[in-house]
């Protein structure tokens, strides 16, 4: 009577994990990428969430639709990344060089940006709410900024206080 139980029990775990499975009810689990080199990566439409880039070289790299919230992308090279609609909420991005990336449609809402290189990026309907920017870096990309996010609805301009 004790080992049917004992069956029973298994079968009943094992039926469980195969139903979470299948429906793709799992946890994703933050990984760390420090120091990597992730030159022209394809992380297009992933969750991200969570995992840490720090000092790491994603040159090149399609991130475009990823779901980075809360990354760290601390001291990290972006040169020339697609991150076109790539949800960066509250992501530190402090000292991150993003010359010539792809920011069109993300939202960085809440995100950590002081000392970041934003040089030649491209920001239409970029959404920058609660954005920490230098003053320089700010002035830079308001002479460049246009466009309205279009998951958010704001006026990429609005969100870094442009002058009119």
């Amino acid at each position: 009577m004790n080992s049917f139980v004992s069956l029973r029990r298994c079968l009943v775990g094992l039926v469980m994990v195969m139903v979470l499975c299948l429906t793709g009810s799992y946890t994703a689990y933050a990984t760390s990428f420090d120091r990597q080199n992730l030159r022209m990566a394809d992380f297009s439409s992933q969750d991200l969430r969570g995992n840490d880039y720090t000092h790491a070289d994603l040159a090149d790299a399609d991130l475009s639709h990823a779901n980075l919230r809360g990354v760290r992308l601390f001291d990290t090279t972006l040169a020339r990344a697609n991150l076109e609609g790539a949800d960066l909420t509250g992501a530190t991005l402090d000292g991150a060089r993003l010359v010539r990336a792809n920011l069109t449609n993300a939202v960085l809402e809440g995100a950590y940006a002081f000392d970041t290189d934003f040089r030649g990026a491209k920001i239409d309907g970029a959404d920058f709410t609660d954005v920490l920017l230098s003053p320089k870096v700010n002035t830079m990309l308001c002479e460049v900024a246009g466009g309205t996010n279009p998951v958010t609805g704001r006026n990429t301009r609005d969100t870094l206080y442009c002058p009119s």
